[in-house]
């Protein structure tokens, strides 16, 4: 697949960037954490859900990385909270769902702003 002035893969890329970027902007300045809105709100459920329909107009192209670099961003997060959430269920994992969640909200802000730099200067994505 070659790129072109009007393909609208690089758009509908940069839109889910920006609809993530937009949860995690929400979550350091509103009264969710970054993680939660991340996870839960709907810019970024939209953005999850772009990046499925998407992601087979991507294949062979460049742009595909992207797609494989978003969707289990989104994924792994929520892993990550569910265990955060069981270590929480006792007294003594509180302080380790807190690591959980600070190390969490670090790796999404570096996830998706390394993924839309990429794509802004127009390399691949490699995990």
């Amino acid at each position: 697949m070659t790129e072109s002035a009007n393909d609208p893969l690089p758009s509908a890329l940069t839109v889910v960037y920006v609809l993530h970027a937009f949860a995690i902007a929400v979550g350091m300045l509103g009264s969710a954490s970054v993680v939660g809105s991340f996870l839960g709100s709907i810019p970024s459920i939209v953005a999850v859900i772009l990046n499925y329909i998407k992601r087979g107009d991507a294949r062979g192209s460049w742009f595909e990385s992207h797609y494989r670099w978003q969707i289990p961003s989104f994924w792994y997060a929520l892993l990550w909270v569910l265990g955060a959430v069981i270590a929480a269920l006792t007294v003594i994992g509180i302080p380790v769902a807190v690591v959980i969640g600070t190390g969490l909200t670090v790796w999404l802000i570096y996830r998706i702003g390394r993924g839309w730099l990429h794509l802004r200067d127009a390399p691949p994505m490699y995990a």
